[in-house]
């Protein structure tokens, strides 16, 4: 059994927490719950913030999920020295959700020198499908003076 694992700085869940706190992350309820050796799990409420006018989930929350986990990802799956910013995403919503729970899982698809693929599948609590996301991030080298994750 391998016990390789992508991370290239120090992760942990309390770090993650405090990355979001006063962010749309916190606002929005997203709780990264889970460190997979090759990706991240977050789940998130499907509520009064994260519902649009007709009561579905809003598709541009579940577009906030998936960055979040992707951009965390590339983060913490980049080099030390430096930072990530998302260059591209898109999503598929396959499903409506009006209440309880979905779950976000984030794996890479490609982790090159100046840029990753992340792809984001997220699920409602029956484990059905809701949403598929990919998005791209750049991996720069962090500005002087300058700490943490940019997106």
């Amino acid at each position: 059994m391998s016990t390789s694992t992508i991370w290239q700085k120090p992760i942990d869940l309390a770090t993650i927490a405090a990355t979001g706190a006063g962010t749309a992350v916190e606002h929005l309820g997203i709780e990264v719950h889970t460190i997979l050796d090759d990706g991240l799990v977050a789940r998130m409420p499907v509520d009064a913030r994260t519902r649009q006018p007709m009561g579905l989930l809003h598709g541009g929350v579940s577009v906030v999920l998936a960055e979040t986990l992707g951009s965390l990802g590339a983060y913490f799956a980049s080099p030390p020295g430096h930072v990530t910013v998302g260059l591209d995403i898109n999503a598929n919503h396959l499903r409506a959700v009006r209440s309880g729970w979905v779950t976000g899982t984030a794996k890479p698809v490609h982790l090159g020198r100046t840029t990753h693929v992340w792809a984001i599948e997220i699920a409602n609590e029956a484990g059905q499908l809701v949403c598929v996301s990919r998005i791209t991030m750049a991996i720069l080298t962090q500005p002087p003076g300058q700490s943490g994750q940019q997106d």
